[in-house]
């Protein structure tokens, strides 16, 4: 015995809910498979970030029983003209590790678009080079040509510019901005190999209608290529940001936060407080403002160049 035209009608109007019910359970289903991920990244990043928030509010010597003090440590770092200087070391780093690696390789790039280049394989791998070495290695032969016997030096004196010669990582005038420049020769490579690819992405069409028009190559630059490339500046800015504020490695393998404290960044404020005058909370509480800074900063680029797309 057949169902009537009303049973029919409910049971296809039942369908979709199913339907519906079904999808939503495949999909928690498959979030599932997320929890050991999530589970691995609680425990190794978020659980050390709230111990590190935790930790900033307290006096501890790593030793003894942690004592809370509330403010103290956040106080200390926006009073201390020293670590005021330290963070503004940070900042200047950013000229050094981002801006000035954005405009080589945008120049870089400029310039590709008006001529062909042979071998461009073999001139990308070149110099993206110093991205992929190990830091330690940049240090060290970056601490060799910067020495006074070293190969700048030698330079200057075979060009009649001897009275120059100086021990470019130990004068306090200019140990900040040689160590700086260190950054920009590691992460010029990076934004050269992203503004490349961007630029291949670029049609042809668009830089012919310039040249029609009469652009020359500034006005073709301003007009197509940063336009177009604007993605990948963002995602440049980003980790060259990053990269300078974080920056440990290049400034302990070459200067050691010295001249005095002439080339002293955040990050070696934090472990210099952590494992060396046992302030823990001071670092902690320096951690958690250089990770504020950092993630502010980042979110600024990111949220103006997607306004202008």
């Amino acid at each position: 015995m057949s169902a009537s035209p009303l049973a029919r009608t409910d049971a296809e109007n039942r369908q979709p809910e199913r339907a519906a019910g079904t999808a939503g359970r495949f999909v928690w289903r498959h979030t599932l498979y997320l929890v050991p991920g999530l589970v691995i990244y609680a425990l190794f990043c978020l659980w050390p970030l709230a111990e590190t928030v935790r930790f900033s509010f307290q006096r501890w010597d790593g030793i003894t029983e942690p004592r809370w003090v509330g403010w103290r440590n956040y106080l200390a770092i926006f009073t201390d003209p020293q670590t005021l200087t330290v963070f503004g070391h940070g900042l200047i780093m950013i000229i050094f590790y981002a801006v000035l690696p954005l405009l080589i390789g945008l120049l870089i790039v400029a310039i590709m678009t008006r001529i062909r280049i042979r071998l461009l394989a073999v001139f990308r791998t070149v110099l993206f080079l110093p991205q992929i070495l190990a830091t330690v290695v940049v240090a060290v032969a970056w601490r060799w040509i910067y020495a006074y016997d070293g190969p700048i030096n030698a330079l200057l004196t075979a060009v009649g510019l001897g009275h120059l010669s100086r021990a470019w990582l130990g004068d306090f005038d200019t140990a900040l901005n040689s160590v700086g420049l260190i950054g920009t020769w590691i992460n010029f490579g990076l934004c050269m190999v992203l503004f490349i690819g961007g630029a291949q992405k670029i049609g042809r069409e668009l830089y012919e209608a310039a040249r029609l028009d009469g652009a020359g190559p500034f006005q073709e630059f301003m007009a197509v290529t940063l336009p177009g490339l604007r993605g990948e500046i963002s995602i440049a800015l980003v980790l060259t940001v990053t990269n300078a504020l974080r920056n440990f490695d290049i400034v302990w393998n070459t200067t050691s936060g010295g001249p005095g404290t002439s080339t002293l960044v955040p990050s070696y404020l934090i472990y210099e407080g952590a494992f060396i005058t046992r302030n823990v909370g001071f670092a902690a509480a320096a951690s958690v403002v250089l990770t504020l800074l950092i993630l502010v900063l980042t979110g600024v680029i990111t949220r103006a160049l997607r306004q202008r797309d």
